[in-house]
């Protein structure tokens, strides 16, 4: 029953991710930012900025390099290899998700730009935070929902809520530093569940 209730849980989330990437992408298919969303980013965006500096290290498990390493270690320390695999794959298919999405959105790609362009007067925090370019979706977040549904099925109840909570404040970080709006997060997140759930589902 236990084994079931396993294997159940990466299909699970990579439906839920389908669930969360389709509305994402249908909003964010405009001619522009709608206002809620602004209301939104700006919100977060303009948090003090005290928070930088303990928002920045969390932010990092959503780092290609950094959230890569830190998959594979945990896989491997739990006696996984499939997962520590799963981790690899994970991360090079954000790569190829990524740009997919942006390719499918290249017609919208004047509005989905970056915050330091289709924000005004977005707070830039972080030298590495660009002005302008493709903003949606959020590959940071993409890896890190990836890694976070692959180590899901794998980790303890007393575990499990740790990489969902990395995955959330880098969601936070992103649109904090005013590196991404708020449906490019969002997306990142819709999309990096189903990646997960379907490699975890293919490998376990």
């Amino acid at each position: 029953m236990l084994a079931l209730t396993l294997r159940a849980i990466p299909g699970a989330i990579a439906l839920l991710g389908t669930l969360v990437l389709g509305p994402a992408v249908m909003w964010a298919r405009y001619d522009h930012l709608h206002p809620l969303e602004m209301r939104v980013f700006r919100a977060l965006n303009e948090l003090p900025d005290f928070l930088y500096r303990p928002l920045w290290l969390p932010m990092q498990y959503g780092n290609f390099a950094v959230g890569l390493v830190v998959g594979v270690a945990v896989g491997l320390a739990l006696g996984e290899p499939a997962i520590a695999i799963a981790v690899v794959l994970a991360a090079f298919a954000k790569l190829a998700v990524e740009r997919l999405i942006r390719q499918r959105m290249a017609g919208f790609s004047v509005v989905r730009q970056r915050p330091g362009t289709s924000e005004p007067g977005a707070v830039r925090r972080g030298a590495d935070v660009p002005i302008t370019g493709a903003s949606f979706p959020s590959g940071h977040v993409i890896l890190a929902a990836g890694i976070s549904t692959v180590l899901s099925s794998a980790l303890g109840p007393g575990w499990v809520w740790l990489p969902w909570v990395l995955t959330a404040l880098v969601m936070l970080g992103r649109v904090y530093v005013g590196a991404h709006n708020p449906l490019d997060v969002l997306a990142g997140l819709g999309a990096g569940m189903i990646i997960g759930g379907l490699l975890d589902l293919l490998l376990r």
